[in-house]
């Protein structure tokens, strides 16, 4: 349920219209602290398959396109694609060691064929986000944040050591102490107006302290030219299919699906950290951010570079520390990114900011991925059952980042993939969640219309449910009633036809969790309980519904799909 508590650090909220200075200089930040590890990803995957430079410059030109596109579509919530948020997109690491196989195999075409194949699978998983439910839940979402930011902290901490070789290693940092120290001061104790440049002021003070050491290199900014794109484009899809392409396949589909769960967990992460007032999560925006993604990943496929993704860690720590998370900073972004892609001397001026200062930025960011992580898996509940399988996933996933036993005993690359950290850790919290819902107790059905009418139908149900229990008179009274409130806060407003309603209830313990599946209207009913506490002097005639439904139900949890509503109601028995 939503917490009623407002965060005041955020000035400007996903729909609120930021000045353009504003929007212009949050954005500067986010391509700042995104181009490093966007570029560099992008360019790791071309060096190590040994493409040549024209190829390696088309990709890192396509990859800046493709992430200030989605990064837009992301923010302006196109039908059902997008999260309505900021989010800022960038290339993902995890496609790097699957892309570097396939440009070996067969080239940019195998690796263009690979990648849109496997965006269909991305549709797909947002197609089916309401089916998967019951498996990507916020103790899974949570974990899966939680490793990212563990994978995440040695690759920042080895690029506070990145230094020239006539440079002391002290020197690196040094630097990054700078910029962490300007950074946080700043956040901290700046007048709040000014806390909105803070990452700005401390990337600033880290590059001064760069050049005093004697860390920069402007070779890159001499070299580049002024304008223009590279020569290239589609690479064209294999038509004729190798056997080595059938060999890879399975180890792409992999990964999306692995990256598929990340982004249900990035698109939770980000709607949480946006508002002033927290909200419950709206898995409709869920579905856009995947869908979003999913349609990145098909242009990067389609454009030769490895697949964009959100970069949630970043975008958490610029709405922290900016205030800032409205949708006009991502329109920034897209125009930024684009513009870079045509403006190669503008693009060499950011990539020549020192290792030590991007990484030590990243460290700021990969403490607050992990805080929202362990935010995510508090706000879905912590009782015995959930607390081992977030605890047994995270120990594992770090375990097999630290030492991977697949190593030599299974063929590269199936054991960097089979022991990564992420996979290991999403795929152990995944199978025990299954496990926990398939060994529950039978499942008992109810269907019928969301109309009052069928109201006498649900409310026999429920006695049997109370009377297989061997619940005493009060259990089964309040049962019955958190069924009548949940059925008529759903009413509310009254539809001209009354969708289908399916309710299934779940003996757990000495409880009940009574789930409501129906098509109903566009306001999220955990948020309409957490604003109750804010309101108690004037209930308005609908929120009766609501009070009650609080009053009978130990806990309520909404979840909002596109053209389905779940609702589950925990009804505890009572002695």
């Amino acid at each position: 349920m939503a917490s009623g508590t407002a965060d005041e650090r955020i000035r400007y909220e996903p729909d609120e219209r930021c000045p353009p200075l504003v929007a212009i200089g949050v954005g500067i930040q986010g391509v700042l602290i995104a181009l490093g590890p966007l570029v560099v990803t992008a360019a790791i995957s071309g060096v190590a398959a040994g493409q040549d430079e024209r190829q390696l410059t088309w990709t890192l030109v396509a990859a800046l396109i493709v992430s200030g596109i989605v990064t837009v579509l992301q923010a302006a919530r196109i039908g059902r694609v997008g999260l309505g948020h900021l989010v800022i997109m960038g290339i993902t690491p995890n496609f790097i060691a699957v892309s570097v196989l396939a440009l070996v195999e067969g080239g940019p075409s195998t690796l263009a064929s690979l990648i849109v194949i496997s965006s269909v699978l991305y549709f797909a998983v947002a197609a089916w986000l309401p089916q998967l439910r019951r498996v990507i839940t916020p103790a899974v979402s949570g974990t899966v944040l939680m490793l990212i930011a563990v994978t995440l902290l040695p690759v920042a901490w080895d690029r506070l050591r990145e230094v020239p070789d006539s440079a002391e290693v002290i020197t690196g940092p040094l630097v990054a102490a700078v910029t962490v120290f300007a950074t946080t001061i700043l956040a901290l104790r700046a007048p709040r107006k000014w806390r909105i440049w803070s990452p700005l002021a401390g990337i600033a003070a880290g590059c001064v302290a760069a050049v005093l050491a004697g860390l920069y290199d402007f070779g890159r900014v001499i070299d580049a030219h002024w304008f223009g794109l590279p020569e290239g484009g589609f690479p064209g899809l294999d038509l004729t299919p190798t056997a080595g392409f059938w060999a890879l396949l399975p180890m792409f589909l992999v990964v999306t699906v692995v990256q598929a769960i990340k982004a249900v967990g990035d698109g939770v992460v980000v709607q949480q950290v946006a508002w002033r007032r927290p909200r419950a999560t709206d898995f409709r925006l869920i579905q856009g951010t995947v869908y979003a993604s999913a349609l990145g990943m098909l242009m990067s496929g389609l454009a030769g570079t490895p697949p964009a993704t959100a970069f949630s860690a970043s975008t958490v720590s610029l709405i922290n520390f900016t205030g800032v998370a409205a949708r006009r900073v991502a329109y920034a972004m897209g125009i930024i990114l684009v513009g870079l892609a045509v403006l190669p001397k503008l693009t060499g001026l950011m990539l020549t900011i020192p290792n030590p200062v991007m990484g030590a930025f990243l460290l700021t960011a990969i403490g607050m991925l992990f805080v929202e992580g362990v935010r995510t898996v508090a706000r879905g509940g912590l009782d015995a059952p959930t607390t081992l399988v977030v605890s047994l996933a995270f120990a594992l996933g770090v375990g097999f980042e630290q030492h991977n036993v697949f190593e030599g005993v299974v063929p590269s690359p199936w054991s960097s993939l089979l022991g990564n950290g992420i996979t290991v850790g999403a795929a152990t919290a995944i199978g025990l969640t299954l496990f926990l819902d398939v060994t529950k107790p039978r499942r008992r059905r109810f269907e019928g219309r969301l109309d009052m009418a069928d109201l006498p139908r649900l409310d026999a149900y429920l006695q049997e449910i109370a009377a297989a229990m061997r619940w005493n008179a009060a259990s089964s009274e309040r049962l019955r009633s958190a069924g009548e409130e949940a059925l008529s806060s759903l009413l509310q407003p009254a539809e001209d036809k009354p969708p289908r309603l399916v309710v299934t209830a779940s003996p757990e313990g000495g409880a009940v969790d009574l789930e409501f599946v129906a098509a109903v209207d566009e306001e999220n009913l955990a948020d309409r309980l957490a604003y109750l506490s804010d309101h108690e002097e004037s209930p308005a005639e609908w929120d009766v519904s609501f009070r009650l439904l609080r009053h009978f139900a130990s806990s309520v949890r909404h979840q909002k799909y596109h053209g389905i509503d779940i609702v589950t109601v925990r009804v505890d028995g009572s002695p």
